[in-house]
């Protein structure tokens, strides 16, 4: 797939597509755009617990890209400083998670995310929040 779901400058695209940890775990991008994130992640058997359910930390991990690209998407280097989240419903191998990030309250130093986490079926595995710190310089590209 290319990036043409994601509209923002190319400096700023390609710093936020080249975050490691997400590629690692093979989280896909679907749509991006200031203060605005969608992404994918299909679960495998060895992101599973005990209960052979989806672990989750991957949830998280998920909910956590998705709050972290949006939250950086306009430029100004912003990290995590406070993130809440709810369970809702299990999540099995197999399924592809989808979180969505939206802007919700930004000020000069904070932002808030509001992020949900939807299975391929629309249903809702996790809703969460976050807070980033926003320093008060544009990204260095």
């Amino acid at each position: 797939m290319g990036d043409e779901h994601i509209f923002l400058p190319a400096d700023l695209k390609e710093w936020l597509l080249n975050d490691p940890f997400p590629r690692l775990l093979g989280v896909e991008i679907l749509e991006l755009k200031p203060g605005y994130s969608r992404v994918r992640l299909k679960v495998t058997e060895h992101m599973t617990n005990i209960h052979g359910i989806t672990h989750g930390g991957v949830i998280f991990t998920v909910a956590d890209v998705a709050f972290g690209i949006a939250s950086n998407s306009r430029g100004v280097p912003a990290v995590g400083i406070n993130m809440n989240i709810s369970y809702l419903k299990k999540s099995v191998p197999g399924d592809e998670l989808v979180a969505t990030a939206r802007e919700e309250n930004l000020t000069r130093h904070t932002g808030l995310y509001r992020i949900t986490v939807e299975n391929q079926r629309g249903e809702l595995v996790a809703v969460a929040s976050g807070l980033v710190y926003r320093q008060n310089r544009q990204k260095e590209t």
